[in-house]
């Protein structure tokens, strides 16, 4: 008797359900990328609309005018924006304060300087060329407070925000980050309301303008005459705290809004 011949249909089965397998896998990969994608698409104007959304509701918090009994719309029209060239401090036009991304003009060399190592004091590389300001004004027109974007290295992250100065230029009303990553718990707590508290009211530049600002690991004691520049460190997060002095320090220098200042200064006095 001779022997039964192999069944070829029983050892192609399995060969052609691995294929029937990976060709579903690879057709679901392409429908579920395509979802993605289009997705990603469809959904960008929505998150870049509740981003600026974001950004407004953070100027108008740290601006102080919802102290005052204002709404948020009534505050948002005693703020007005306007685009400033970091080097001269000369006003900018033909460049919109309300779509412009500092993220992307960080990145971009086109409308950005390289920082030196030295030079680069916040950590951040790379400075825009321009930058928008927002000027606080009272009810008839005249000028109140600054808003300056501010932004620099933490521990994990940029940290990004905003700082309110009065209407000396020297003396702070707010300061506020709308976006980080640092770690929650330690440098997380810039955003905790009684450490952003410690802001109002210091001052950081000495009568001869020079920047004068400490976040001091040691408890600020007010009897001293350096009370005034100084703010407690944040309990555990050094780096962050240090941060977010260096930041300061960076953005109201000359190579920061430095310019700009000196001349609001004169066109005030």
């Amino acid at each position: 008797m001779s022997a039964p011949e192999p069944d070829s249909a029983v050892s192609a089965a399995p060969a052609e359900s691995a294929s029937r397998t990976l060709l579903v896998t690879l057709v679901l990969c392409l429908v579920c990328s395509v979802v993605v994608a289009g997705a990603a698409v469809l959904l960008r104007p929505i998150q870049e609309t509740n981003q600026k959304a974001d950004l407004i509701r953070n100027v108008i918090a740290v601006s102080g005018l919802l102290k005052e009994g204002l709404t948020e719309e009534q505050a948002l029209k005693r703020i007005n924006a306007h685009m400033i060239e970091l080097a001269t401090g000369d006003e900018v036009k033909g460049i919109d304060p309300d779509t412009f991304n500092i993220v992307k003009a960080g990145k971009d060399p086109a409308i950005s300087t390289e920082l030196t190592r030295r030079e680069d004091v916040a950590g951040i590389r790379r400075e825009p060329r321009y930058l928008p300001v927002y000027r606080i004004v009272g009810a008839n027109g005249e000028f109140k407070k600054l808003i300056l974007p501010v932004y620099g290295y933490g521990l994990w992250s940029t940290m990004y925000g905003f700082l309110a100065l009065e209407e000396d230029l020297r003396t702070v009303q707010g300061l506020r980050f709308y976006q980080h990553a640092e770690t929650p718990g330690l440098g997380g707590e810039i955003d905790n309301p009684k450490w952003r508290a410690q802001w109002t009211g210091k001052v950081l530049y000495d009568e001869n303008w020079k920047v004068q600002v400490e976040v001091t690991k040691v408890a600020v004691d007010s009897s001293t005459p350096e009370a005034h520049h100084q703010v407690d460190a944040l309990a555990g997060a050094t780096i962050t705290s240090r941060g977010v002095e260096n930041l300061l320090k960076f953005w109201l220098s000359d190579k920061g809004y430095g310019p700009y200042l000196s001349r609001l200064r004169h066109e005030r006095s």
